[in-house]
This record gives structure tokens, C-alpha cells and sequence, in this order.
């Protein structure tokens, strides 16, 4: 769409939009190349001056990477996301939001993977995550930003939870 027929106000808030979208982002990058210190429960301390005492996840090789490349699909999946409800295709959001980060995608990962590899911990944050998505792709119907951006940054937030506490193990 070109900018000559955009109201300013759906110019600001694609504006607005834009910027959540390129903040959450950055957030979620640097919590995955992030070190986390603590547990739960324990206050977190400066996690660039600590070492990386994150856990490792115990998976093969060749399971480690499909997981790497499921974690960077969500990645991507979030930011197309993002881009549909700059864009107003709420109907694209929703779909991509039910089935690449919901419980949907919950069933193809534990059909394609080992689930006796994952601690029970990092399982209770990736049903944390998809819970959050599933109210994400409920919400999203409403085309109400004020309901739709608190619960996008909850599945971001459940994202970054995840990222640190695990991590793949180093090869």
C-alpha cells in the first residue's frame, strides 16, 4: 500500500507498531544470545558482567539442531506476525499465530522429537509459551491493539523465560 492514501492516524499506527514490533525483537535476540544468572525465584544480576550458567539442554546432535531451527522459526514467526498486524491482516496473524506458536505446534514438536530429552522445567515454559500464543490468536480477532500488544509481549515474554534459562548444548 502506498503512503499518499494512509490517514495519518493509521500512519502513526503503523509507526507505533513498527517500533514495538523492532523493540520486541531486539528484546527477544538479546535474551537468546543473552547469559542468564539466576533461578527461578532468585533476582537476576548484570547478565553481561556473569558467566553463562544457563542449562544446557541434553539432545543429540542432530536433535539439537532441528530444535535450533524450530526456535529460529519462531523467531521469524513472530516477526511476520508483527509485520500482518502493521499490515492489518489480522486473519494472517491469527493463522500464523495458532499454528506455528500454539499447541499446534506443541503436538509436531513432540511428534519429531524426544520429549525424554527435555528437563520438565523447560516443558511447564514451552506450555507457558504456547498457552500464550493460543490467547494471543484468541485475542487477535478483535483488531483492538490495546488488547492484541499486551498479550504479544507476554508470548515474548515467554520466550525470553525460556531462552534464559536453556540453552543448546555448546558443540
Amino acid at each position: 500500500m502506498s503512503e499518499k492514501g494512509v490517514s495519518p492516524v493509521k500512519k502513526e499506527s503503523r509507526i507505533v507498531l513498527n517500533g514495538a514490533m523492532l523493540g520486541g525483537l531486539c528484546i527477544l535476540l538479546f535474551a537468546g544470545c543473552a547469559v542468564g544468572e539466576s533461578r527461578q525465584g532468585e533476582p537476576r544480576s548484570n547478565p553481561i558482567l556473569t558467566s553463562d550458567i544457563r542449562q544446557p539442554i541434553p539432545l543429540p546432535a542432530a536433535a539439537g539442531r532441528e530444535h535450533r531451527a524450530v526456535m529460529l522459526q519462531h523467531l521469524e514467526t513472530l516477526q511476520v506476525i508483527m509485520n500482518a498486524l502493521v499490515e492489518e491482516d489480522y486473519e494472517l496473524a491469527r493463522g500464523l499465530t495458532e499454528t506455528h506458536l500454539g499447541f499446534f505446534m506443541h503436538r509436531q514438536a513432540m511428534a519429531s522429537q524426544q520429549p525424554e530429552h527435555f528437563p520438565p522445567a523447560y516443558h511447564d515454559l514451552a506450555m507457558a509459551h504456547h498457552a500464550a500464543a493460543e490467547e494471543l490468536a484468541r485475542i487477535i480477532p478483535t483488531k483492538d491493539l490495546k488488547q492484541i500488544l499486551p498479550q504479544f509481549n507476554n508470548v515474548l515474554k515467554a520466550c525470553v523465560a525460556c531462552h534464559l534459562e536453556y540453552k543448546l548444548r555448546s558443540s
